[in-house]
């Protein structure tokens, strides 16, 4: 996982209304994305402890990342308040219903941009709704060789592709200022195996 090293906690969510996509349902869960956990040795811990210690959300870990499925969220202020009071160290958190990752994967996004094992397809979830100062798709850096480079936004989601890189790093972390608001980073394939829980879930 790339992203830089977190910000003090704060804590962006939406309320959830019943939808259909398809035929059936949307899942009602509540995705959570911690920003800057298990990276570089900094701010480490076990996701899958945490997820224990929010058994009664029926939360699900999903990587080593700091990401979380949760099943049964209730009420979010008060889910709120008990992630905030379980996690050992500050963080930044974001938070998006299930219903919209499963959009976002029925859209395929990436389908003109094929797997290679140099290049990685990433989402960058934002804690809201932001404004890209420039006209997308762009590169960072503009110019010469790229290692980011941003294909779509839509809504919370930035979408692009990254170069298995050192530099990578510090132009990914340019998403939050091109856009006005802190954002979390995750491996499309990371998105793809939330989707596939959420869809189990459901059927």
């Amino acid at each position: 996982m790339l992203t830089r090293q977190s910000l003090p906690i704060r804590l962006h969510y939406e309320f959830a209304t019943s939808v259909t996509v398809g035929s059936r349902p949307t899942s009602m869960a509540l995705i959570v994305f911690l920003r800057g956990i298990n990276v570089g040795g900094h701010r480490t811990f076990r996701p899958s402890i945490l997820a224990r210690g929010l058994s009664d959300y029926a939360v699900v870990n999903v990587g080593a990342a700091g990401t979380f499925i949760v099943r049964k969220p209730g009420s979010r202020a008060k889910f709120r308040a008990e992630l905030l009071r379980q996690l050992p160290f500050e963080a930044e958190v974001v938070l998006c219903d299930g219903r919209d990752l499963i959009r976002l994967e029925m859209e395929n996004p990436f389908e003109t941009e094929p797997s290679r094992p140099d290049i990685v397809r990433f989402v960058s979830i934002l804690s809201r709704p932001g404004r890209v100062s420039i006209h997308i798709p762009f590169t960072l850096p503009p110019r010469g060789k790229w290692f980011v480079r941003v294909i779509a936004s839509k809504k919370r989601f930035v979408l692009g592709v990254y170069r298995r890189h050192m530099r990578t790093i510090s132009y990914l972390g340019q998403i939050d200022k091109l856009f006005g608001v802190p954002a979390t980073t995750r491996n499309w394939n990371t998105i793809l195996a939330i989707v596939r829980i959420l869809k189990a879930q459901e059927g």
